[in-house]
């Protein structure tokens, strides 16, 4: 059962997400051999205060 962790910065619509894992969870069946229904797909969406780049959270770099 492939289970697939995807992180991403906060600010997508629940279409969007939906419609990610829906192409995500096509490619693993195509290239893994397995049905739909034993794709698993975690999404844990961030804030640019959880993220930072040379010690420098998004939030500062964006100003």
């Amino acid at each position: 059962m492939p289970i697939i962790h995807i992180d991403f910065l906060e600010g997508r619509t629940q279409e969007q997400k939906e419609a990610m894992m829906k192409k995500v969870t096509e490619a693993i069946c195509e290239t893994l051999a397995v049905e739909p229904e034993k794709v698993r797909i975690i999404l844990s969406e961030k804030s640019t205060d959880d993220i930072s780049v040379g010690g420098v959270t998004l939030t500062k770099l964006r100003r």
